[in-house]
């Protein structure tokens, strides 16, 4: 093992991104309400907006109108679903579409990554939501659980085992020992939610599929800064970067956990 001091350079960030994630997303996941609604309207209009100046090309910069947009959705999305929700509100989820249209017509870096990443975006917003109400707390937490767990995990077996890259032309300092070990990190979450009598077998293979989601979110993100020639998506916290530096795992795992439910429930849905 080397004892390069460089290995562990970012080993404060990923500490701060832990802390972010579980104070931030843990205290309104488990909270619910009105303060969970919010996170999940002005986290992802902030992310919106990093994304649109890291993504921008030449001309105006339109970056807070994509990032306003994007809350503005969510706003609608909420308004019909809990107060006016019918066959003829219907369209409100196209509304979702939007900010990924708007940002792909303005002149722009990489339209099509712009479009499919704004469109996760303002997902985990109601992605968040949506496993907090609809399917429950347990799940919820689970996935905010399994993307810590998984990073953190990640994080000191490629520091520690290192080994082959995972995608060195995208993220150099992401190898094969610390995937597999988030797969086993989110597993080992997996047993311990069956261990407590909320959710099954399945949970074992399921959430390190999530886990693999949350990593592929990291490494897009990575890609995009690195297209960008930018060291953090905004400083928005001073010293250590932007929401999508601290939630870019969390944008992607919780749509894939959505998508994964509807197709087989892998948590009972519970009340709380």
């Amino acid at each position: 093992m080397s004892g390069d001091p460089q290995r562990w350079a970012d080993l404060r960030a990923r500490v701060l991104s832990a802390i972010v994630m579980v104070a931030v997303g843990g205290g309104a996941i488990v909270a619910g309400g009105l303060p969970l609604v919010l996170l999940g309207i002005v986290a992802p209009g902030l992310m919106m907006w990093e994304l649109a100046r890291m993504t921008r090309g030449a001309g105006a910069d339109v970056s807070v109108l994509l990032g306003v947009l994007a809350a503005a959705v969510l706003v609608l999305n909420y308004w019909a679903m809990w107060h006016f929700w019918s066959p003829g509100l219907s369209l409100a989820p196209l509304a979702l579409l939007l900010p990924s249209l708007v940002g792909a017509l303005t002149p722009r870096r990489d339209r099509a990554v712009f479009a499919v990443y704004a469109l996760v975006i303002v997902l985990t917003g109601i992605g968040l939501v949506a496993l907090r109400n609809g399917v429950g707390l347990p799940a919820a937490l689970c996935v905010l659980l399994v993307v810590v767990v998984s990073d953190v995990a990640g994080y000191f077996a490629g520091r520690l085992i290192g080994g082959p890259k995972f995608w060195p032309a995208i993220s150099p300092k992401k190898t094969w020992s610390g995937t597999v070990a988030g797969w086993i990190g989110a597993a080992l979450v997996g047993a311990g939610f069956m261990a407590a009598g909320w959710g099954g077998a399945q949970l074992l293979w399921i959430l390190p599929i999530v886990a693999f989601a949350g990593q592929m979110g990291d490494i897009a993100e990575s890609a995009i800064k690195r297209r960008a020639g930018v060291k953090d998506s905004s400083n928005l916290i001073p010293g250590h970067g932007g929401l999508l530096d601290r939630f870019d795992a969390l944008a992607f795992a919780v749509p894939a956990a959505l998508l994964i439910d509807l197709a087989l429930p892998f948590m009972p849905a519970a009340g709380g």
